[in-house]
Parts: structure tokens; sequence; C-alpha cells
């Protein structure tokens, strides 16, 4: 049995400029609203906080209605990703391990579907958002996305690799229904997968901005993407007041991947899907 050979110097020298180079925009903008306008425009560089962080987060939530703009992106992103979870581990679970006809073409469809750019069905969606009467409001923003190309592909990929045909073959043969054996075969297994995709959609959805701009009412029900632009408009830009809006938007982002990180280090650790 060959030993594992550690790492060298240079390997955490290497880990380390990755990480700072990842932290660093984050550390900054956190540096930027701090502070105010007069020292953002000093000619030596921000490397520490300020006082005026209380101050600026104030003036956020004076301008733009911030907190209906973090309600309803909750509302929209944790709808999106428990839906997506939902939907597309059933679309996965059934496209790796059952047996239907079609199964194949069905499942490049789905894929095929992942290839058409996304701005090619805009108009048509937007028709249809009209005559709906959704416009203005959040279902507008929910409907489209309760479920992805991307996401299935994920979920049938994690399936494929987590759960062994066999295991399904014998809860089969114990009576079990095809629902029953995806709660207790295919939930239990898929739980590092899971947390991964929860944390990818509720990010894209959460940093969505080109949809919901189009078919919501910046002034009535505005998400948080749509409320920082609002920040960023005016005869000059507020660059401490538009980063403490930014500040405060990445909040509840980080905040689900501290709850979920544990699992979505294992689900990248495991190379799921492969």
């Amino acid at each position: 049995m060959t030993a594992r050979r550690r790492p060298g110097g240079w390997v955490y020298a290497v880990l380390t400029g990755v990480l700072g180079a990842s932290i660093f925009p984050l550390y900054w903008s956190f540096v930027v609203a701090t502070r105010d306008n007069a020292a953002i425009g000093e000619t030596s560089p921000l490397l520490l906080p300020g006082g005026n962080l209380a101050g600026n987060v104030r003036r956020v939530f004076d301008t733009v209605d911030f907190w209906l703009a973090i309600g309803n992106s909750l509302i929209v992103a944790s709808t999106v990703m428990v839906s997506n979870v939902v939907l597309a581990s059933l679309a996965g679970f059934a496209f790796a391990r059952l047996e239907f006809r079609g199964r194949n073409t069905l499942f490049l469809l789905v894929v095929g579907s992942a290839m058409v750019p996304a701005q090619l069905g805009v108009i048509p969606l937007y028709l249809v958002v009209g005559d709906l009467g959704w416009y203005g409001r959040l279902e507008a923003v929910i409907v489209p996305a309760l479920v992805s190309a991307f996401s299935v592909f994920w979920m049938r990929q994690a399936c494929e690799n987590a759960i062994s045909p066999d295991l399904v073959d014998a809860a089969t043969v114990d009576g079990c229904s095809i629902l029953r054996t995806y709660w207790h075969v295919a939930v239990p297994a898929l739980r590092a997968p899971v947390a991964v995709l929860a944390m990818l959609t509720f990010m894209a959805t959460w940093n969505d901005y080109f949809w919901p701009l189009v078919v919501l009412d910046p002034t009535e029900t505005p998400t948080v993407q749509v409320a920082l632009s609002q920040l960023a408009s005016g005869y000059y830009t507020d660059y401490a007041l538009m980063l403490t809006g930014a500040t405060v938007a990445v909040v509840p982002v980080i905040a689900l991947f501290l709850l979920l990180g544990r699992h979505l280090v294992r689900g990248i650790l495991k190379g799921v899907p492969a």
C-alpha cells in the first residue's frame, strides 16, 4: 500500500491565493459599505473598514423599499429552490432507474431544451404572462422557473451514481410503490446532490435580474436585484449606497451556504454528478 503524499508548500500558497482572490471583492464591498463617498474618492486604497455602516444601511432602506425586495426575493428563490429539488429529483429518479417507453428520447429532449438561448423565449413568455394577468405579480417569476433542464440532468446523473438498481428491484419485490421507493431509497441517497442543487438554484434565482425587471413593477413588487439597480440610478453613482445594498443582499446567500455547507462540500468532493 503506497503512502499518501502530503501537499507541498506551493499547493497551500496557490490555494491561499485563490481564496484571497475569491474573498477580496466581497471584503472590498464591505469596506466601501462602511465608508462614505468622500473616502472612496481618496487616492489611497481602502483596505480597512470605517464606521459608517449603520448610517449607510439606513440610507439604503430609506431610498428604496429594501425590506419588500428582500421578502419578494426570499419568496421567489425559496419556492423555485424547493420546486426544482422536488420535481427534478422525481424526474431524475424516473430517468435513471425506471424503465418506460421513450425514456431516452424524453431525456434527450429535456437536455436539448437547455441548449436553446433563454433570450429566444422572452417575448413568447411575456405574452403568456400578459394573457394570464400575471404582470407585476410574483407568479410571473416563479412559475417559469419551477423546474429546469439543468436540474433534471443533475439529479438524473446523481441517481445513476448514488442509487443501486438492486435496491430499487428489492424495494419493488417487497411491494413498494414507485413513490415509496423514491422516498425510502432515493431521497436518503441524494442528500449531498440535493444540497448542491438547492444552493445553485437559490443563488441563480436570487441573482436573476433581467426577467424580474421585465415582468415586475420596480416600485410595487421589486426583487433584490431590481432594488439594487434603483440604488445605482440617479445623476451620480453613490458607490457607498450601492455597495451597502449589495452587502446586505448577499447575507441570505451566505446564511444558506452555512446551512447547507456540509452537504455541499460532501457533494462536490464526491464528484456528483459524474
